[in-house]
């Protein structure tokens, strides 16, 4: 079961990686009028509509394994044995129990620490 966890753990913050990276290399909604005029170049690596597509159905795909690792890592992390009776408390209290505790030690009186000659 670790080891399931581990995999799933291990999927989601690549995926996560990886949706990041893709959403910063996209262009903006503004980033075509600025083509327009000349200040950007308009052809990129997929071409001119290519990198939209691309990169739009790659990030969906990894939005949808990041969400659905997600799910998976929270039913497997709440799918634990509950207690047979009892609350957490009751448990723990059975669990461990409590220290012992020394008496602190009695203070003596004012004539008492007068030191004898």
């Amino acid at each position: 079961m670790n080891i399931l966890l581990t995999i799933l753990l291990a999927v989601q913050m690549i995926s996560a990686i990886a949706m990041v990276g893709l959403i910063l290399v996209q262009h903006g909604k503004g980033a075509d009028m600025g083509a327009a005029f000349g200040s950007g170049g308009s052809g990129s690596l997929f071409g001119a509509s290519g990198s939209a597509n691309f990169l739009s159905r790659t990030t969906a795909v990894l939005a949808t394994i990041f969400f659905v690792s997600t799910l998976a890592l929270a039913y497997f992390g709440t799918a634990r044995q509950a207690p047979s009776s009892g609350s957490v408390l009751e448990n723990a209290a059975v669990q461990t129990p409590a220290p012992v505790l020394a008496a602190p030690a009695v203070a003596a009186s004012g004539a008492a620490q007068i030191p004898a000659k």
